[in-house]
């Protein structure tokens, strides 16, 4: 029998404070004894010249070069040569703004004294993707319904469908009903009633409400169980329209859903119900193609700004400025986040192509040289660098931060900047080990690995990165980030290095690269690849609930639109690397997505 993998000990994020020492790490000995290097720490301020001090000079090993021919970009010439038409984003504006005052009338309205009307309304702006006009008076109205939500729920006689509803809708708000609203469903057993199986509606909002759970609620997991498989059951039964829709949702809940691709599907849906609101539904439809019009000429300039770099010969990288754009757009898609947008596509392609640099084509020696560079952030480093193409690369780090650092200054912001420059090197430590890893074949322990894979994965890094750009985003924001309270930080430092995990090993093996939670998983505890991977997915949903933890507290740890970041960290996170590598291979999985956020409006007739 194999050993099984203690849960507990899968975890990139442990219940330290950062920043994280890197612990000793015993690797083969080399020739006359002499280890590879002794503790390094990824402390930025503890000295980042002994760091590398510590590390091995040059080897006859070190000219290894793990090369890869990743997938050449499919989408920068299209979007280089789209043609943008300011005159229908003007028509298209003018007829947003009629519509939200009629949208707003109904939802402020006094005449309505039906709650459900009002939660049911708010469900829809959600879906529909246009929220975000109307926040202030969502929130007051669902203040207001919170009150009375006892006596809503426990008062009335309301079916499954309607209490799932009520449950999701406040949730997805960071109000907190007591799951045992459910209860009423259950038979004597506490199994849910066998009769709600033919109940279509209240069991898609039931899968869907349950989401939202956290640990301890065993009411909420019996739910998720049964009603993903009475889904799949009542999909085969249902009419083409609804049964796309309950694949959507199998596939991927709401919940777990990136927002723009969630607005998109469910708009498609929602414009083939008999009982729509067709003037949300042309808000919905005018906001979505008047959003991608300014979205094309923001990615418009990101690929200019990209293809000057590029153009330095930074060779070997994969080159993914659309799907980085998509990555933020899926942070935030709303207007008022243009700037946060252009400074994270802009971080993260860079970020991309260090990381490819180290992975894909550096040799040993080369990428000791890139090292001692980023930590020292200083330009009178470039002329040590033995190549241009890393001295290019180099320079577009150093350039693109100060950039980002004169727009957020003027906000008194630099400390955003700071912050973002310190996980950077502390990333690139992480980096620079792993590549000493591969060196000497060395295959670290479960433990070693994960004390540098929170780093490595850059998770905390590219949050830090989505935060510069955000007003909202103040020193406290930062400070979160490097004390890690809550839980939220432990989760998405689960979610999507776990999933990377799983969808790299082959190819990162392929290129010589042995330090993978996967295999470190399979060597320590003797367990098949197969095995490893299932334990790895079986952490998933606790960290989900983690996420929701926090989300669910008032006051929450940092204000929610902070936490709303980190939530679509792991969606976007869930959709890139679910079933396949998304990023490297996107054309396998982002490129309908970003075909249809980006380039294909949706058709508007009016009646």
């Amino acid at each position: 029998m194999a050993i099984q993998i203690p849960l507990a000990a899968i975890s990139y994020r442990g219940n330290n404070c950062l920043p994280l020492p890197l612990p000793h790490i015993p690797p083969p000995a080399r020739e006359g004894g002499q280890r590879s290097f002794a503790c390094c720490s990824l402390r930025t301020n503890s000295g980042n010249a002994d760091f590398l001090a510590r590390l091995p000079q040059n080897s006859k090993q070190d000219t290894f070069r793990p090369l890869i021919d990743f997938p050449p970009d499919v989408w920068c010439n299209h979007f280089a040569s789209l043609s943008i038409d300011n005159s229908e984003l003007e028509s298209n504006s003018g007829k947003v703004e009629s519509l939200k005052e009629i949208v707003r009338d109904s939802l402020i309205a006094s005449k309505s004294d039906d709650p459900l009307e009002k939660v049911n309304l708010i469900n829809l702006l959600y879906r529909l993707g246009v929220s975000y006009h109307f926040e202030n008076e969502i929130e007051k109205q669902l203040n207001h319904l919170f009150e009375i939500s006892n006596e809503l729920i426990n008062e009335h006689d309301y079916n499954l469908s309607t209490v799932a509803l009520i449950f999701q809708v406040f949730g997805q708000h960071g109000y907190k009903i007591p799951c045992d609203v459910f209860n009423k469903f259950t038979d004597k057993n506490g199994k849910f009633k066998s009769s709600l199986a033919r109940d279509v509606k209240g069991i898609l909002r039931l899968y869907e409400a349950c989401q939202w759970g956290i640990q301890g609620e065993g009411i909420l997991d019996e739910a998720n169980s049964l009603t993903m498989d009475q889904l799949c059951s009542l999909a085969k039964q249902s009419s083409p329209h609804l049964q796309q829709y309950i694949l959507n949702a199998l596939n991927r809940p709401y919940h777990r859903g990136v927002p723009r691709v969630e607005h998109r599907q469910f708009i498609s849906f929602y414009e083939q119900e008999e009982s729509r609101n067709d003037t949300l539904l042309n808000l919905a439809k005018l906001d979505f193609n008047r959003l991608q019009l300014l979205h094309q000429q923001e990615l418009k300039v990101l690929i200019g700004w990209w293809k000057e770099l590029n153009s330095s010969s930074m060779i070997n990288i994969r080159d993914r400025i659309a799907e980085v754009f998509f990555w933020s757009v899926g942070h935030y898609f709303e207007p008022q986040y243009a700037r946060a947008r252009k400074i994270l596509t802009q971080l993260i392609q860079l970020l991309a192509a260090l990381a490819d640099t180290y992975d894909a084509y550096g040799a040993y020696e080369e990428l000791r040289c890139l090292a001692n560079a980023i930590l020292r952030w200083d330009r009178s480093a470039l002329d040590q660098l033995p190549t241009d193409p890393l001295k290019a690369l180099y320079k577009a780090i150093l350039d693109t931060h100060e950039e980002a650092e004169r727009e957020v200054s003027n906000e008194g912001r630099s400390f955003a900047i700071s912050y973002t420059k310190e996980e950077t090197q502390k990333t690139l430590k992480t980096y620079i080990v792993q590549a000493r890893w591969t060196v000497e074949d060395h295959l670290p322990t479960l433990d070693e690995y994960l004390d540098i894979a929170s780093y490595s994965s850059a998770t905390i890094l590219v949050l830090a990165q989505a935060f510069v750009g955000m007003e909202e985003a103040g020193i406290e924001t930062f400070k979160w980030l490097a004390r890690g309270d809550g839980k939220t930080l432990d989760a998405i430092t689960t979610i999507g290095p776990f999933y990377n995990d799983i969808v790299t090993n082959e190819d990162e093996e392929k290129r010589g690269l042995v330090d993978c939670g996967l295999n470190c998983s399979m060597k320590e505890f003797g367990v098949s690849k197969e095995e490893a991977i299932e334990e790895f997915k079986r952490r998933l949903p606790k960290a989900w609930k983690e996420l929701n933890e926090d989300w669910l507290m008032r006051p929450t740890i940092v204000p929610r639109k902070i936490l709303l970041r980190a939530f679509n960290m792991a969606r976007v996170a869930d959709l890139t690397y679910k079933d396949a590598d998304g990023f490297t291979y996107s054309a396998k999985v982002l490129k309908g997505y970003i075909h249809n956020l980006f380039l294909e409006p949706i058709p508007i007739s009016y009646n």
